[in-house]
């Protein structure tokens, strides 16, 4: 399936701050915990201290998550293993996507999994669950609410609110049967389920349970409990602002970009239809944005005690929780993912929470055997498309033709020549030494006008090779984008049903590469 690996760097489509962590930068060794290799797996085991209180709360959870459904075996296996002190986890999260949104979803779990079968290998001692930590308190509707297959656009339209994991489905359910080729279990999934997480419970054990991945919705009162202490403390010091706000600066005055904001309070509030930020006036009391719900603080405390499911991390005290109530050792993300966790190092020693292990998830495109047959007649290997489209259609244009396009020759030769005519010009009057400066500029100006116009004309004759590298960048980028970022797994799955396996087999985690694949043709 493998074709080749691209290094990131070569792709132009990662951050610096990205390609530095997975490169070692010392830059910015102090924002993460341990670099993303097999061998330190061994020191993140010893630090993480999950205690059997927290491990039997987290099983008592699940054991009720899983309650209206019937886990494949290999998930009773990993659901089982997790009351042991010596199995830990392997997490990724994601939205809520429909019909699992665009593919590089399907590669997260993937990566989840493969990583737990080289770990079990390297410390045959301990157990490695993969988990996937399902989004479902997140409120981004317009987010997940599509999904994109033979190049069209299929929309779940829909005027509920609040978090996305509680939308009742009945429209997914007619749009599941409308479109043409949709598999059985996820007509099934949108069927059964009578919410949007229920029904990605469903589908994602469908395609992933017989490699032992297990489903944690965070939306959980008993989980929530073991966080309150951090709520509280966010709700009333507002320590985590403070924290990630100085981490947030150090990576700022290193030159790099940042990717989240803190605030002063970084909870949500949650109830059936709202998931709304909670704020304190100077007064000292508490409001729910965009809703008539206020309390003092000691109301809001008492709130936090009886009903902890009432308060929703957002996107900066997520991993926090996630941490808390899981035994973790490493998140898999995509590279923005990875990069905002390290504005969370201090917050994450102030609360005395091992930062897990950052691991870049696997990056790939899929090439159907048509394409990958374009590609060999166009003579450009696989790195070479990741260049701009106009630096392609030019390298086309010159490797196919006989003709003397490029005036590079006569523009040596007219750099010599003012050369010459300078020194002259100075010889008589240093004051005309700027004017022929310029008037060499004007003069190179034109022959790159006259060179762009040769090559145009070229490309004209070679209408046919840059339409067959034409046709295959809109498969590697389909509308500009990543073809990860954008198609959906069944375009390729429903032609090859062993993908999931294929992918799980080929992809490496511990090996920052870009993969290309083909389609199992």
């Amino acid at each position: 399936m493998k074709l080749a690996t691209i290094e990131l760097s070569e792709t132009n489509r990662f951050s610096d701050l990205f390609l530095d962590y997975i490169n070692g930068s010392e830059k910015i060794r102090e924002f993460y915990n341990r670099y993303p290799n097999i061998s330190f797996f061994k020191k993140q085991i010893e630090e993480k201290k999950f205690s059997a209180e927290n491990r039997k709360i987290l099983c008592s959870v699940l054991a009720d998550q899983y309650k209206n459904s019937t886990p494949k075996e290999a998930v009773n296996t990993s659901l089982q293993k997790l009351a042991s002190e010596k199995t830990f986890t392997i997490t990724t999260g994601h939205q809520l996507n429909i019909f699992t949104g665009p593919l590089y979803f399907i590669y997260k779990i993937a990566s989840v999994i493969k990583t737990c079968q080289l770990l079990k290998a390297e410390y045959p001692e301990y157990d490695f669950v993969p988990v996937y930590w399902m989004a479902s308190e997140d409120h981004d509707y317009d987010e997940i609410k599509y999904f994109w297959l033979n190049n069209k656009k299929h929309v779940w339209e829909t005027t509920q609110a609040g978090a996305v994991g509680e939308f009742e489905i009945v429209e997914l359910k007619k749009l599941s049967d409308s479109v043409p080729g949709i598999p059985k279990f996820f007509k099934e999934a949108y069927s059964k389920g009578k919410t949007l997480a229920e029904a990605v419970r469903l589908y994602v054990h469908e395609l992933f349970g017989d490699e032992g991945l297990v489903v944690v919705d965070g939306n959980s009162s008993q989980l929530k409990s073991l966080f309150s202490n951090v709520a509280k403390d966010d709700l009333i010091n507002h320590t985590v602002g403070k924290l990630v706000a100085e981490t947030s600066a150090k990576i700022d005055e290193l030159g790099y970009k940042t990717q989240i904001y803190a605030r002063d309070i970084n909870l949500f509030y949650l109830d059936k239809g709202v998931r709304e930020r909670i704020e304190k006036d100077d007064q000292g009391n508490y409001h729910v944005l965009n809703t008539e719900l206020s309390f003092s603080k000691g109301e809001i405390l008492k709130v936090l005690d009886k009903a902890p499911e009432k308060f929703s991390p957002n996107v900066v005290l997520r991993p926090l929780y996630q941490e808390v109530v899981l035994p973790n050792l490493a998140y898999i993300g995509g590279p923005a993912e990875v990069v905002y966790w390290f504005q969370l190092k201090d917050m994450f020693e102030h609360y005395r929470v091992p930062l897990p292990i950052l691991m870049p998830r696997n990056f790939a495109a899929i090439l159907p055997k048509h394409i990958n047959d374009k590609i060999a007649k166009t003579g450009l290997n696989y790195s070479e498309l990741f260049k701009p489209k106009h630096e392609l259609h030019k390298q086309i244009t010159l490797s196919n033709t006989s003709e003397k396009v490029l005036l590079n020759g006569q523009k040596d030769e007219l750099i010599s020549l003012f050369n010459k005519i300078k020194q002259q010009a100075a010889s008589i009057d240093q004051t005309l030494v700027d004017h022929v400066d310029a008037q060499s500029t004007i003069t190179k100006a034109k022959l790159d006008t006259i060179e762009k116009k040769f090559i145009r004309a070229e490309k004209r004759k070679q209408a046919e090779k840059i339409g067959q590298v034409d046709s295959v960048l809109e498969v590697l980028f389909p509308n500009g984008s990543l073809q990860e970022r954008r198609d959906n797994f069944l375009n390729f799955y429903l032609l090859n049903p062993q993908l999931i396996k294929q992918l799980i087999s080929e992809f490496d985690p511990f090996e920052f590469k870009f993969y290309i694949l083909s389609n199992g043709e």
